[in-house]
């Protein structure tokens, strides 16, 4: 029972720090307790929705969330994470880490090249949003993490958006990709509800606290850090 709460808080501290949903440690956690790959990833899923409902809301109370780039990603992501949910049972799941920590890596290559010259939202480059919300609604669905491990960065990299605001705009995205993901996998049955009521509690209190100390974070600290947590995520896809 401790284990979960503590496990709860840390991965709720990096969903609102980082704007990420934690898949990549629950995931692994799970299996290690013996529960099957399926029911872990299905249950990660549902756990990202109570980690990221938590942070987006004090993100929205502090004004860093893009509510049109989470709609416009929505449309894409949602359908996609349920497409990835079915395919997750039928692709190699080596293969598919292997390639995704590639791009994880490059995305944190491409995190710290690009200079944050301003803090304040300036504009979105909306013909990228559509793309960003296949990519990391597909891999929501297949790998069980969550979307916000790729939507922090390209939203940053490729739509234009200060890291305050990505980091925001991604944990409410990440909310309704990770939802629609979760319900596919409990009617498919990888889903238990019993793990998700011992986590929930420090999930909550960690999101809380992960979004205010993002908010009390200069950007460009935030960039280092969310780079240097992708190579970690990057490294435990591919080994």
């Amino acid at each position: 029972m401790l284990e979960f709460v503590v496990l709860g808080l840390g991965i709720g501290f990096l969903a609102g720090l980082l704007g990420v949903g934690g898949g990549f440690l629950i995931v692994p956690a799970l299996v290690i307790l013996g529960k099957p790959i399926h029911l872990a990833i299905g249950t990660s899923l549902t756990c990202i929705t109570v980690s990221s409902f938590s942070s987006a809301v004090t993100h929205l109370r502090r004004n860093s969330v893009l509510p049109k780039v989470v709609l416009l990603k929505e449309m894409f992501s949602v359908p996609s994470a349920i497409i990835g949910s079915y395919a997750s049972s039928l692709l190699p799941e080596k293969a598919l880490r292997i390639a995704f920590g590639i791009l994880l890596l490059y995305l944190s290559y491409t995190l710290l090249k690009k200079s944050e010259n301003s803090e304040e939202y300036r504009g979105v480059n909306y013909k990228a949003i559509p793309i960003i919300g296949i990519v990391s609604g597909t891999m929501s669905g297949l790998l069980g993490i969550s979307g916000g491990v790729l939507n922090v960065p390209l939203f940053h990299s490729l739509a234009g958006i200060p890291m305050r605001y990505a980091i925001g705009t991604s944990s409410l995205a990440l909310f309704f990709t990770a939802l629609a993901g979760s319900i596919e996998h409990y009617r498919l049955g990888h889903v238990d509800p019993r793990i998700i009521l011992t986590l929930a509690p420090g999930l909550i209190v960690g999101g809380y606290l992960g979004a205010i100390t993002a908010h009390r974070t200069h950007p460009e600290i935030l960039k280092k850090v969310f780079a240097g947590f992708l190579v970690v995520v990057a490294l435990r896809m591919i080994l």
